[in-house]
């Protein structure tokens, strides 16, 4: 057997269904993330993954069930570094970074490309809302005037968000205690404390 056609066949080999399902889930997240849903092909994930389409059909019914599993799967991964909303403390924000480190092509398909495509921007929606709901409630003291700290719940998880995302753009030119420090010193400058 020539090195080639073992290289080959090293590629082929069969992988466990979980694995299998979670190379292709990282795969679409990667290929996704890089142009969006309407103009990413099944071909662009199989490309990725180093599969053919008939792989991907044996895990996902269509692309629009693809996306979903990324969405989803990058919810999960966000649930588990996070903890349950009670949970939430001075540590979320490095946990929240951890988590973009950890998978930024899903991160970035979660807050960015999944809120610009009608079928899936409930899942950004969602999550903004929730985080919103948990920051108002840290804000009720240091804000009594309810309009305003609905306001200020609003900004200070979409501006994390949005610093989180535009480090990872800049290719993290700071250390991830730089960027905790900087989203902390912004929420409370919003808060005005």
């Amino acid at each position: 057997m020539t090195e080639v056609e073992e290289t080959a066949q090293n590629r082929r080999r069969l992988l466990p269904r979980d694995r299998r399902r979670a190379q292709l889930l990282q795969a679409a997240a990667t290929a996704f993330a890089r142009q969006g849903f309407a103009a990413t092909g099944l071909e662009d994930v199989a490309r990725e993954a180093g599969v053919t389409r008939a792989i991907i059909y044996r895990h996902f019914a269509s692309k629009t069930e693809l996306y979903q599993g990324v969405l989803d799967d990058t919810q999960e991964r966000l649930r588990e570094r996070l903890g349950s909303p009670d949970q939430y403390d001075e540590q979320t924000v490095r946990a929240l970074v951890d988590a973009a480190c950890d998978d930024p092509d899903g991160f970035r398909l979660l807050f960015r490309h999944a809120q610009h495509e009608p079928e899936f921007a409930t899942y950004t929606e969602e999550r903004i809302r929730l985080a919103a709901r948990i920051t108002e409630t840290y804000l009720t003291d240091v804000l009594p005037d309810e309009a305003h700290r609905r306001w200020v719940a609003g900004l200070i998880p979409k501006l994390a968000i949005e610093l989180i995302l535009s480090w990872l753009d800049a290719g993290r030119p700071t250390g991830r205690d730089d960027l905790v420090r900087m989203i902390r010193a912004t929420s409370r400058t919003l808060a005005g404390r």
